[in-house]
């Protein structure tokens, strides 16, 4: 890494206004370039799966379907530098137990938030031959994407895409279709969709996802698969046979 140049950083916090100072504080730091800000940690594990880098990481703990923790044991290796950022004092053991470069309690100050970043900044500079980090292939910027973590009963769960027939809607959740067995995910159809490739995956329907490399057939504007077939929308079968024609 460079030495003059700004460590990037991302910020993930479902609190709106602590976003805000937090990307603000990044503003007053010479030393830091904000690359994203994400209101949820799985968009942030989806950014990193999908081969998205970072610095640093300004991360609260206490968040709806992934914790702050949570995120941190299954990133993607090597993680980058990771300041939690809480309400609460509690977790500072458990959050040093994973190695975090530091930990921030709310409300964060100016003064307290640059020290942090200076801590960082002398372990980095400290460390210089660790900066030519090498990430494994299949998360490599660039490269396809091969599973993703999703939130089961209270349960992380790694689904590998090629694993999945189709995504159902169901209210507030989502029924990933496998081949052996249904699971109910707490997300919105929408949010799933962002994290699934598009170079694989295809809307057909309002309430469906389809994995373009598990089709068998498609006959009479149904998408079948070995045991299971899905409709097709009519505002979807245009955009979908184009799919399937450039597939």
């Amino acid at each position: 890494m460079n030495p003059s140049a700004p460590l990037t950083c991302l910020v993930v916090d479902d609190n709106e206004m602590n976003r805000f100072n937090l990307e603000h504080l990044i503003d007053l730091s010479p030393q830091l370039r904000l690359t994203a800000s994400f209101a949820n940690a799985v968009d942030c594990l989806a950014f990193f799966t999908g081969g998205g880098r970072a610095d640093v990481l300004f991360l609260d703990i206490e968040m709806p379907e992934l914790s702050g923790l949570e995120l941190v044991r299954i990133l993607p290796v090597p993680p980058p530098d990771i300041i939690l950022v809480t309400s609460h004092r509690d977790y500072a053991v458990d959050a040093f137990d994973l190695s975090v470069s530091d930990y921030l309690v709310k409300p964060v100050e100016l003064p307290r938030f640059l020290q942090a970043v200076q801590r960082v900044v002398q372990r980095r500079e400290a460390q210089p031959a660790a900066a030519d980090h090498r990430l494994p292939v299949e998360t490599a910027p660039g490269a396809p994407v091969q599973h993703l973590f999703v939130k089961v009963n209270k349960k992380l769960m790694r689904i590998n895409l090629s694993d999945i027939l189709y995504v159902e809607a169901l209210s507030d959740y989502c029924v990933l279709v496998l081949d052996k067995q249904k699971l109910i995910v707490y997300s919105t159809l929408r949010r799933l969709e962002e994290r699934l490739p598009v170079q694989q995956f295809a809307r057909v329907h309002r309430s469906y996802i389809v994995n373009m490399r598990r089709i068998e057939a498609v006959e009479d504007h149904m998408v079948q698969f070995a045991r299971h077939e899905v409709p097709v929308g009519k505002s979807y079968q245009e955009g979908f046979q184009r799919q399937l024609r450039d597939f």
